[in-house]
């Protein structure tokens, strides 16, 4: 329980003259990076990549007093949905996963490979997401990027000038793609023609906090050795 304290991180900032909250929590078997973001005026917010320590989960939500309305996949490996049911049932909060993984994750082959991991799959996303859609709570917006390689209907979350990249991109690596639905080269393309364009002080909140719990833009171009 200490250790999971330890690692919650706090970035709250104006987003077109209204203020947006996002905390970082490092949760479950895998050491997920999970977010909590809300919008401070409405208290509406969102819960990203829930990957276990739901009660954790809850608590902050609690104590934050925010009113959980979406539960966000970046992708869908398990070890970043196995706390989409129980979030759900406490909250009430739609899923959302994009429509390229929802159909890649429903085929019984995926599922029969990732249930070797022991971990809970997700429900079925309530709602399916594309390129350039905006996800909206109360008046925070979040741009989905479609970025994928690490599977096939991977995104990051962009919100100037915070990106939540998933497994996309980490502090000095990237995302594994030997799995089923990966691909080195489509990764490493989302990377090059999606994010390394961005402002180069953008945010970089990754989906493991391998080699650190964030960055930006600017540093993994020019430090991340995989680039």
């Amino acid at each position: 329980m200490e250790r999971w304290k330890h690692f919650i991180c706090l970035s709250s900032h104006l987003t077109n003259n209204l203020k947006m909250i996002l905390k970082q929590i490092i949760v479950g078997s895998m050491a997920v990076c999970c977010y909590i973001v809300a919008c401070e005026k409405t208290k509406k917010a969102a819960v990203i990549d829930p990957g276990g320590s739901e009660e954790e989960i809850l608590a902050e939500i609690e104590e934050m007093g925010v009113d959980v309305e979406y539960i966000i996949a970046t992708h869908g490996h398990p070890d970043h949905v196995c706390g989409n049911r129980i979030i759900q049932e406490a909250t009430g909060a739609k899923i959302i996963m994009h429509s390229a993984d929802v159909e890649f994750f429903g085929k019984s082959e995926v599922k029969n490979y990732f249930s070797m991991l022991g971990l809970e799959a997700t429900p079925d996303p309530d709602i399916e997401v594309k390129e350039g859609d905006k996800i909206v709570f109360g008046e925070v917006e979040l741009e989905v990027l479609h970025t994928p390689g690490h599977t096939p209907g991977g995104i990051c979350l962009y919100n100037a000038p915070d990106l939540i990249t998933g497994d996309t991109l980490f502090v000095g690596g990237l995302g594994r793609t030997d799995f089923p639905g990966g691909s080195h080269q489509d990764l490493l393309d989302s990377i090059h023609t999606k994010l390394l364009i961005m402002d180069p002080e953008t945010v970089v909140w990754p989906g493991h906090g391998y080699g650190g719990n964030r960055s930006t833009i600017g540093e993994e171009k020019k430090s991340n050795p995989f680039l």
